[in-house]
Protein backbone atom coordinates (compact mmCIF):
# COMPACT_ATOMS: atom_id res chain seq x y z
CA UNK A 1 0.00 0.00 0.00
CA UNK A 2 1.33 3.60 -1.04
CA UNK A 3 1.49 6.68 1.13
CA UNK A 4 -1.08 7.99 -1.81
CA UNK A 5 -3.74 5.01 -0.60
CA UNK A 6 -3.06 5.45 2.83
CA UNK A 7 -4.05 9.31 2.81
CA UNK A 8 -7.12 8.05 0.64
CA UNK A 9 -8.04 5.43 3.18
CA UNK A 10 -7.56 7.08 6.09
CA UNK A 11 -9.03 10.93 4.81
CA UNK A 12 -5.60 12.40 5.11
CA UNK A 13 -4.95 15.77 3.39
CA UNK A 14 -1.61 16.91 2.57
CA UNK A 15 1.34 16.78 0.19
CA UNK A 16 3.95 18.12 2.84
CA UNK A 17 7.29 15.74 2.37
CA UNK A 18 7.26 16.23 6.67
CA UNK A 19 3.42 14.56 6.39
CA UNK A 20 4.81 11.70 4.19
CA UNK A 21 7.43 11.10 6.40
CA UNK A 22 5.17 10.76 9.04
CA UNK A 23 2.69 8.06 7.73
CA UNK A 24 6.01 6.28 5.42
CA UNK A 25 7.04 5.32 9.13
CA UNK A 26 3.50 4.32 10.91
CA UNK A 27 3.36 2.21 7.77
CA UNK A 28 6.94 0.53 8.41
CA UNK A 29 6.00 0.01 12.09
CA UNK A 30 2.59 -1.32 11.85
CA UNK A 31 3.43 -4.78 11.14
CA UNK A 32 5.86 -5.26 14.16
CA UNK A 33 4.65 -4.72 17.96
CA UNK A 34 7.09 -2.22 18.77
CA UNK A 35 5.82 0.43 21.07
CA UNK A 36 5.42 4.22 19.45
CA UNK A 37 5.31 7.32 20.54
CA UNK A 38 3.81 10.09 18.63
CA UNK A 39 4.91 13.59 19.04
CA UNK A 40 3.25 16.78 18.19
CA UNK A 41 1.13 20.23 18.76
CA UNK A 42 -2.56 20.40 19.50
CA UNK A 43 -4.50 20.09 16.76
CA UNK A 44 -1.98 18.74 14.55
CA UNK A 45 -4.55 15.07 13.85
CA UNK A 46 -2.27 12.95 16.17
CA UNK A 47 -4.90 10.43 16.58
CA UNK A 48 -4.78 9.63 13.02
CA UNK A 49 -1.44 7.46 13.03
CA UNK A 50 -2.38 5.11 16.04
CA UNK A 51 -5.28 4.03 13.57
CA UNK A 52 -2.86 3.70 10.54
CA UNK A 53 -0.67 1.51 12.66
CA UNK A 54 -3.17 -0.63 13.93
CA UNK A 55 -5.14 -1.29 10.77
CA UNK A 56 -1.98 -1.76 8.80
CA UNK A 57 -0.86 -4.75 11.53
CA UNK A 58 -1.61 -8.19 12.61
CA UNK A 59 -3.79 -6.98 15.17
CA UNK A 60 -6.41 -5.40 13.09
CA UNK A 61 -9.24 -7.86 13.96
CA UNK A 62 -8.40 -7.30 17.58
CA UNK A 63 -9.64 -4.24 19.70
CA UNK A 64 -8.60 -0.81 19.09
CA UNK A 65 -9.45 1.50 22.34
CA UNK A 66 -8.31 5.53 22.42
CA UNK A 67 -7.77 6.30 25.88
CA UNK A 68 -7.67 10.35 26.57
CA UNK A 69 -5.07 10.11 29.70
CA UNK A 70 -5.89 13.76 30.87
CA UNK A 71 -9.29 13.40 30.88
CA UNK A 72 -9.69 10.40 33.76
CA UNK A 73 -9.35 11.51 37.30
CA UNK A 74 -6.10 10.50 38.89
CA UNK A 75 -8.45 8.66 41.38
CA UNK A 76 -10.03 6.19 38.61
CA UNK A 77 -7.45 6.07 36.34
CA UNK A 78 -5.76 2.62 37.25
CA UNK A 79 -8.98 1.07 37.32
CA UNK A 80 -10.17 2.15 33.99
CA UNK A 81 -6.70 0.83 32.84
CA UNK A 82 -6.13 -2.08 34.65
CA UNK A 83 -9.96 -3.04 36.33
CA UNK A 84 -10.89 -3.52 39.72
CA UNK A 85 -12.15 -6.18 42.04
CA UNK A 86 -15.72 -6.16 43.64
CA UNK A 87 -15.67 -3.73 47.30
CA UNK A 88 -11.69 -2.65 45.94
CA UNK A 89 -12.91 1.70 46.62
CA UNK A 90 -16.15 2.63 47.90
CA UNK A 91 -18.64 2.06 44.73
CA UNK A 92 -17.13 -0.81 43.69
CA UNK A 93 -20.15 -2.93 43.61
CA UNK A 94 -18.83 -4.93 41.21
CA UNK A 95 -15.74 -6.50 38.95
CA UNK A 96 -14.92 -4.36 36.49
CA UNK A 97 -12.76 -5.33 33.17
CA UNK A 98 -9.86 -2.86 32.58
CA UNK A 99 -8.78 -1.69 29.08
CA UNK A 100 -6.11 -3.66 28.75
CA UNK A 101 -8.01 -6.91 29.75
CA UNK A 102 -10.69 -5.97 27.02
CA UNK A 103 -7.86 -4.93 24.54
CA UNK A 104 -6.22 -8.26 24.83
CA UNK A 105 -4.80 -9.21 21.31
CA UNK A 106 -5.60 -5.61 20.01
CA UNK A 107 -3.90 -2.06 20.05
CA UNK A 108 -4.58 0.16 22.98
CA UNK A 109 -4.18 4.24 21.93
CA UNK A 110 -2.91 6.42 25.11
CA UNK A 111 -3.07 9.98 23.96
CA UNK A 112 -2.00 13.04 26.50
CA UNK A 113 -0.07 9.90 28.20
CA UNK A 114 2.12 12.73 29.90
CA UNK A 115 -0.70 13.56 32.22
CA UNK A 116 -0.63 10.10 33.69
CA UNK A 117 0.09 9.77 37.62
CA UNK A 118 3.47 8.99 38.26
CA UNK A 119 1.90 5.71 40.05
CA UNK A 120 -0.05 4.95 36.80
CA UNK A 121 3.06 5.29 35.14
CA UNK A 122 4.97 2.66 37.24
CA UNK A 123 2.23 -0.04 36.55
CA UNK A 124 2.03 0.60 32.61
CA UNK A 125 5.90 0.27 32.71
CA UNK A 126 5.42 -3.56 34.05
CA UNK A 127 2.98 -4.26 31.26
CA UNK A 128 5.18 -3.05 28.41
CA UNK A 129 8.11 -5.08 30.37
CA UNK A 130 6.12 -8.38 30.90
CA UNK A 131 2.72 -7.65 29.73
CA UNK A 132 2.05 -8.13 33.42
CA UNK A 133 -0.82 -6.03 35.19
CA UNK A 134 -2.94 -6.63 38.53
CA UNK A 135 -6.11 -5.38 38.86
CA UNK A 136 -7.37 -2.83 41.80
CA UNK A 137 -7.94 -4.46 45.20
CA UNK A 138 -6.68 -7.92 43.49
CA UNK A 139 -3.17 -9.70 44.34
CA UNK A 140 -3.65 -11.89 41.17
CA UNK A 141 -1.17 -11.36 38.44
CA UNK A 142 -3.08 -11.23 35.04
CA UNK A 143 -1.47 -11.29 31.81
CA UNK A 144 -1.78 -9.35 28.74
CA UNK A 145 -0.69 -9.16 24.93
CA UNK A 146 -1.39 -5.36 23.81
CA UNK A 147 0.41 -3.26 21.54
CA UNK A 148 0.82 0.18 23.28
CA UNK A 149 0.85 3.55 20.83
CA UNK A 150 0.90 6.62 22.86
CA UNK A 151 0.89 10.34 22.23
CA UNK A 152 1.98 13.36 23.89
CA UNK A 153 1.67 17.43 23.18
CA UNK A 154 4.29 17.97 26.20
CA UNK A 155 7.93 18.22 26.20
CA UNK A 156 9.07 14.99 27.82
CA UNK A 157 12.66 15.57 28.30
CA UNK A 158 12.08 18.57 30.51
CA UNK A 159 8.84 16.84 32.34
CA UNK A 160 11.48 13.84 33.50
CA UNK A 161 13.51 16.96 34.54
CA UNK A 162 10.77 18.39 36.76
CA UNK A 163 10.23 14.77 38.22
CA UNK A 164 6.66 14.63 36.31
CA UNK A 165 7.84 11.52 34.02
CA UNK A 166 9.65 8.29 34.27
CA UNK A 167 12.83 8.12 32.05
CA UNK A 168 12.51 4.68 32.04
CA UNK A 169 9.01 4.89 30.83
CA UNK A 170 9.92 7.10 28.48
CA UNK A 171 12.08 5.05 26.90
CA UNK A 172 10.45 2.20 26.74
CA UNK A 173 7.29 4.12 25.11
CA UNK A 174 9.58 5.72 22.92
CA UNK A 175 10.99 2.96 20.46
CA UNK A 176 9.75 4.28 17.54
CA UNK A 177 9.21 7.98 17.52
CA UNK A 178 6.86 9.18 15.24
CA UNK A 179 6.62 13.81 15.03
CA UNK A 180 3.39 15.05 13.36
CA UNK A 181 4.40 18.58 11.84
CA UNK A 182 2.58 21.46 13.53
CA UNK A 183 0.61 23.66 10.37
CA UNK A 184 3.03 26.36 10.14
CA UNK A 185 5.77 23.58 8.43
CA UNK A 186 3.04 22.65 5.93
CA UNK A 187 2.11 25.88 4.12
CA UNK A 188 1.78 23.63 1.14
CA UNK A 189 -0.96 22.08 2.82
CA UNK A 190 -2.59 25.08 4.37
CA UNK A 191 -5.02 26.10 1.41
CA UNK A 192 -5.81 22.48 0.40
CA UNK A 193 -7.22 22.07 3.78
CA UNK A 194 -9.52 25.13 4.00
CA UNK A 195 -11.28 24.30 1.07
CA UNK A 196 -11.85 20.87 2.10
CA UNK A 197 -13.35 21.88 5.20
CA UNK A 198 -15.29 24.92 3.42
CA UNK A 199 -16.86 22.22 0.94
CA UNK A 200 -17.40 20.07 3.89
CA UNK A 201 -19.46 22.71 5.42
CA UNK A 202 -21.20 24.13 2.55
CA UNK A 203 -22.42 20.73 2.12
CA UNK A 204 -23.30 20.59 6.13
CA UNK A 205 -25.35 23.45 6.11
CA UNK A 206 -26.74 23.39 2.49
CA UNK A 207 -24.92 27.01 1.39
CA UNK A 208 -22.49 27.66 -1.49
CA UNK A 209 -18.79 26.83 -0.63
CA UNK A 210 -16.77 29.84 0.07
CA UNK A 211 -13.58 31.00 -1.90
CA UNK A 212 -10.54 32.98 -1.05
CA UNK A 213 -8.92 35.96 -3.28
CA UNK A 214 -5.00 35.56 -4.25
CA UNK A 215 -4.42 37.86 -1.29
CA UNK A 216 -6.61 36.24 1.11
CA UNK A 217 -4.54 33.00 0.39
CA UNK A 218 -1.11 34.81 1.07
CA UNK A 219 -2.92 35.62 4.30
CA UNK A 220 -3.70 32.11 5.49
CA UNK A 221 -0.39 30.73 4.62
CA UNK A 222 1.52 33.18 6.78
CA UNK A 223 -0.80 33.07 9.49
CA UNK A 224 1.25 30.79 12.37
CA UNK A 225 -2.09 28.54 12.90
CA UNK A 226 -1.31 28.10 16.93
CA UNK A 227 -4.16 25.78 16.94
CA UNK A 228 -2.87 23.96 13.71
CA UNK A 229 -5.89 22.16 12.07
CA UNK A 230 -8.21 22.49 14.70
CA UNK A 231 -7.90 26.32 14.55
CA UNK A 232 -8.21 26.36 10.67
CA UNK A 233 -11.17 23.88 10.83
CA UNK A 234 -12.61 26.48 13.13
CA UNK A 235 -11.54 29.28 11.31
CA UNK A 236 -13.55 27.91 7.97
CA UNK A 237 -16.45 27.19 9.57
CA UNK A 238 -16.94 30.56 10.83
CA UNK A 239 -16.38 31.83 7.54
CA UNK A 240 -18.63 29.62 5.95
CA UNK A 241 -21.46 30.58 8.36
CA UNK A 242 -21.13 34.43 9.28
CA UNK A 243 -19.94 35.67 6.13
CA UNK A 244 -22.46 36.80 3.29
CA UNK A 245 -20.89 37.05 0.49
CA UNK A 246 -19.02 33.66 -0.52
CA UNK A 247 -15.86 35.33 -2.08
CA UNK A 248 -13.28 35.80 0.81
CA UNK A 249 -10.60 38.99 0.67
CA UNK A 250 -7.33 39.52 2.77
CA UNK A 251 -9.57 41.99 4.65
CA UNK A 252 -12.58 39.75 6.07
CA UNK A 253 -9.86 36.97 6.53
CA UNK A 254 -7.75 39.17 8.88
CA UNK A 255 -11.03 39.42 11.04
CA UNK A 256 -11.21 35.74 11.95
CA UNK A 257 -6.73 36.10 12.58
CA UNK A 258 -7.32 38.98 14.94
CA UNK A 259 -3.76 38.10 16.59
CA UNK A 260 -2.11 37.78 13.09
CA UNK A 261 0.66 40.78 13.92
CA UNK A 262 1.86 39.11 16.61
CA UNK A 263 1.60 35.85 15.93
CA UNK A 264 3.61 36.14 12.55
CA UNK A 265 7.02 36.84 14.39
CA UNK A 266 9.79 34.75 13.80
CA UNK A 267 9.79 31.35 16.02
CA UNK A 268 12.87 28.67 17.45
CA UNK A 269 11.58 25.41 16.95
CA UNK A 270 12.57 22.51 18.57
CA UNK A 271 11.09 19.30 16.84
CA UNK A 272 10.97 17.17 20.56
CA UNK A 273 9.01 19.59 21.64
CA UNK A 274 5.70 20.76 21.23
CA UNK A 275 4.92 22.73 25.18
CA UNK A 276 8.18 23.91 24.96
CA UNK A 277 8.24 25.77 21.59
CA UNK A 278 5.45 27.50 23.10
CA UNK A 279 7.23 28.99 25.85
CA UNK A 280 9.84 29.89 23.59
CA UNK A 281 7.80 31.37 21.27
CA UNK A 282 7.06 33.75 24.34
CA UNK A 283 10.63 33.94 25.50
CA UNK A 284 11.74 35.47 21.64
CA UNK A 285 8.56 37.67 21.72
CA UNK A 286 9.80 39.23 24.93
CA UNK A 287 13.45 39.79 23.65
CA UNK A 288 12.53 40.85 20.37
CA UNK A 289 10.45 43.77 21.45
CA UNK A 290 13.20 44.53 23.88
CA UNK A 291 15.60 44.31 21.06
CA UNK A 292 13.57 46.80 19.05
CA UNK A 293 13.77 49.61 21.61
CA UNK A 294 16.99 49.42 22.09
CA UNK A 295 17.67 49.50 18.74
CA UNK A 296 15.91 53.21 18.46
CA UNK A 297 17.32 54.18 21.86
CA UNK A 298 20.95 53.44 20.05
CA UNK A 299 20.36 55.78 16.87
CA UNK A 300 18.96 58.59 19.73
CA UNK A 301 21.66 58.77 21.55
CA UNK A 302 24.51 58.13 18.12
CA UNK A 303 22.61 60.83 16.92
CA UNK A 304 22.88 63.39 19.41
CA UNK A 305 26.84 62.41 19.78
CA UNK A 306 27.04 63.53 16.44
CA UNK A 307 24.86 66.80 17.04
CA UNK A 308 21.98 65.64 13.69
CA UNK A 309 19.38 64.79 16.17
CA UNK A 310 16.20 67.75 15.96
CA UNK A 311 15.65 68.66 19.46
CA UNK A 312 12.08 67.56 18.91
CA UNK A 313 13.20 64.35 18.41
CA UNK A 314 14.41 64.03 21.51
CA UNK A 315 11.70 65.19 23.22
CA UNK A 316 9.32 63.04 21.64
CA UNK A 317 11.41 59.93 22.37
CA UNK A 318 12.46 60.77 26.03
CA UNK A 319 9.48 58.82 27.37
CA UNK A 320 10.97 55.28 25.50
CA UNK A 321 14.69 56.87 26.67
CA UNK A 322 13.37 56.86 30.31
CA UNK A 323 11.13 53.63 30.33
CA UNK A 324 13.95 51.95 28.56
CA UNK A 325 16.82 52.90 31.20
CA UNK A 326 14.31 51.97 33.98
CA UNK A 327 13.66 48.91 32.62
CA UNK A 328 17.30 47.71 32.49
CA UNK A 329 18.84 49.26 35.12
CA UNK A 330 16.48 47.36 37.84
CA UNK A 331 16.07 44.14 35.74
CA UNK A 332 17.57 40.71 38.09
CA UNK A 333 19.93 38.88 35.85
CA UNK A 334 18.24 35.64 33.88
CA UNK A 335 19.64 32.28 33.43
CA UNK A 336 22.43 32.09 30.81
CA UNK A 337 19.90 28.61 29.72
CA UNK A 338 17.37 30.90 29.31
CA UNK A 339 19.26 33.04 27.54
CA UNK A 340 20.97 30.03 25.08
CA UNK A 341 17.34 28.58 24.69
CA UNK A 342 16.01 31.66 23.27
CA UNK A 343 18.52 31.32 20.61
CA UNK A 344 19.24 35.47 20.77
CA UNK A 345 22.12 37.61 21.80
CA UNK A 346 21.48 40.47 24.06
CA UNK A 347 22.72 44.04 23.07
CA UNK A 348 24.42 46.24 25.34
CA UNK A 349 22.32 48.77 26.49
CA UNK A 350 23.46 52.52 25.84
CA UNK A 351 21.78 54.95 28.32
CA UNK A 352 22.46 59.00 28.49
CA UNK A 353 23.70 60.97 31.56
CA UNK A 354 23.74 64.69 32.07
CA UNK A 355 26.36 66.60 33.48
CA UNK A 356 26.35 70.10 34.00
CA UNK A 357 24.18 72.80 32.78
CA UNK A 358 21.88 70.38 31.34
CA UNK A 359 24.51 68.75 28.20
CA UNK A 360 24.34 65.59 27.55
CA UNK A 361 27.65 63.36 28.19
CA UNK A 362 26.92 59.81 25.91
CA UNK A 363 28.13 57.33 28.51
CA UNK A 364 28.36 53.60 27.56
CA UNK A 365 26.66 51.38 30.26
CA UNK A 366 26.79 47.73 29.56
CA UNK A 367 24.23 45.62 30.93
CA UNK A 368 25.09 42.06 30.52
CA UNK A 369 21.35 40.79 31.51
CA UNK A 370 17.89 40.80 30.96
CA UNK A 371 14.55 39.73 33.38
CA UNK A 372 13.40 37.38 31.45
CA UNK A 373 11.74 36.22 34.39
CA UNK A 374 9.70 39.86 34.90
CA UNK A 375 9.23 40.17 31.15
CA UNK A 376 7.22 37.00 30.89
CA UNK A 377 5.04 38.00 33.84
CA UNK A 378 4.27 41.41 32.77
CA UNK A 379 3.24 39.91 29.43
CA UNK A 380 0.88 37.31 30.99
CA UNK A 381 -0.43 39.92 33.33
CA UNK A 382 -1.45 42.11 30.43
CA UNK A 383 -3.03 39.82 28.31
CA UNK A 384 -4.91 38.56 31.24
CA UNK A 385 -5.86 42.30 31.46
CA UNK A 386 -6.89 42.84 28.03
CA UNK A 387 -9.14 39.83 28.14
CA UNK A 388 -10.40 40.82 31.66
CA UNK A 389 -9.01 37.57 33.09
CA UNK A 390 -10.60 35.05 30.56
CA UNK A 391 -7.39 32.32 30.14
CA UNK A 392 -7.97 30.82 26.79
CA UNK A 393 -8.31 33.85 25.23
CA UNK A 394 -5.13 35.00 26.73
CA UNK A 395 -3.41 31.91 26.15
CA UNK A 396 -3.86 32.16 22.54
CA UNK A 397 -2.76 35.87 22.28
CA UNK A 398 0.54 34.64 23.77
CA UNK A 399 0.83 31.90 21.83
CA UNK A 400 1.10 29.37 24.26
CA UNK A 401 -1.52 26.11 25.36
CA UNK A 402 -3.44 26.88 28.25
CA UNK A 403 -1.97 24.73 30.17
CA UNK A 404 1.70 26.13 30.24
CA UNK A 405 -0.26 29.78 31.13
CA UNK A 406 -1.96 27.93 34.08
CA UNK A 407 1.44 26.72 35.32
CA UNK A 408 2.73 30.15 34.73
CA UNK A 409 0.18 31.67 36.48
CA UNK A 410 0.65 29.49 39.67
CA UNK A 411 4.77 29.63 39.48
CA UNK A 412 4.56 33.37 39.17
CA UNK A 413 1.83 34.34 41.60
CA UNK A 414 -0.35 35.69 39.39
CA UNK A 415 -3.88 36.79 40.71
CA UNK A 416 -6.12 36.28 37.96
Amino acid sequence: MTIQQIKQRFGIIGTSPLLDRAIDIAMQVAPTDLSVLITGESGTGKEVMPQIIHQLSHRKHGKYIAVNCGAIPAGTIDSELFGHEKGAFTGAHDSRKGYFEVANGGTIFLDEVAELPMETQVRLLRVLETGEYIRVGSSKVQKTDVRIVAATNVDIPEAIKKHRFREDLYYRLNTVPIRIPALRERKEDIHLLFRKFAADFAAKYRMPVIQLTPDAIELLEKYRWPGNIRQLKNVAEQISVIEKSRTIDAQTLMKYLPDFNESNLPVLYDENSAEGMNERDLLYKVLFDLKQDVTELKKLVFGIIQNNVNPADIENNREMAQSIKHLYLNAPAPTNDAISAAGVSVIPDVITKTHGAGNPTPTVEVEETLSLAEKEKELIKKALEKYRGKRKDAAKELGISERTLYRKIKEYNIKA
